[in-house]
């Protein structure tokens, strides 16, 4: 492994759902300073996201492209292994430079890839600093385009990503405060279930490829049993009487 001065950076990039207006003014700027930019691609080629808003700013020849094998989710060693890979290859670059940007879709602090590139660079090259940069997430873009509101005076707001089971939903919906959940497309129809059985279906909403033609919002009471888009996302607003700032 080469040697890495102490003031090479790995920077984290949040660039938002997909809309490449959602990329922050900061986020523009980091990408365009960094000496090469990181985009995480499937083992299958095409591209994704996180490249596709990231040439709206920087040139192709800017962008590496790193396999995460994104699209598989039951072989854990098949996944580690391609997370490894991409860590090594993101160490050699910080030898020859002395930025490089990892591009993530949403933010890089909420179920990223990011999370796992920096812990494997950070114990391949010991010191360097690693940085992020906040992005718009899907539930923020999703409550913008439906015109759900995500919390209001005391609400609590939980996150639930739907690939830790429905029991974790429907234990998060029986609660107080508005429940978004993430990654829960092949588990529409018993999310359905779930929010009809917590009496919280009528209100709800989910969305998917925001920001991108083929962008789909719709009332949660639509869905049926077919599979949605792996990276759907749903909005179960909290029970609210109608009145103007009854939870503060």
């Amino acid at each position: 492994m080469p040697d890495v001065m102490s003031s090479s950076r790995l920077i984290g990039i949040g660039v938002g759902p997909g809309d490449p207006e959602l990329v922050t003014v900061k986020g523009v700027n980091a990408l365009r300073a960094a000496d090469v930019v990181v985009v995480p691609v499937m083992d299958t080629g095409e591209r994704g996201r996180a490249e596709a808003t990231v040439l709206h700013y920087v040139p192709a020849e800017k962008v590496l492209r790193v396999v995460f094998a994104l699209n598989e989710r039951t072989d854990r060693a098949r996944r580690e292994a391609a997370w490894d890979e991409a860590g090594r290859t993101v160490a050699e670059l910080l030898g020859r430079h002395g930025t490089v940007a990892f591009a993530t879709i949403g933010d890089p602090n909420v179920y990223s890839t990011f999370t796992y590139l920096a812990h494997t660079v950070g114990e391949l090259v010991p010191g360097v600093a690693v940085e992020t940069v906040p992005g718009i997430t899907a539930m923020q873009d999703l409550a913008a385009r439906s015109g759900a509101v995500l919390t209001e005076g005391t609400e609590p707001l939980t996150l639930v990503p739907v690939t830790a089971g429905s029991a974790v939903l429907k234990e998060a919906l029986a609660g107080p405060g508005t429940v978004v959940a993430y990654k829960f497309g092949r588990h529409a129809a018993e999310v359905a279930e779930v929010l009809r059985e917590t009496g919280r279906l009528d209100d709800a909403v989910w969305g998917a490829s925001l920001g991108l033609p083929e962008e789909s919002i719709r009332p949660a009471a639509g869905m049926d049993a077919e599979p949605l888009p792996y990276l759907s996302t749903l909005i179960a607003p909290a029970r609210r009487d109608g009145g103007r700032g009854g939870k503060l």
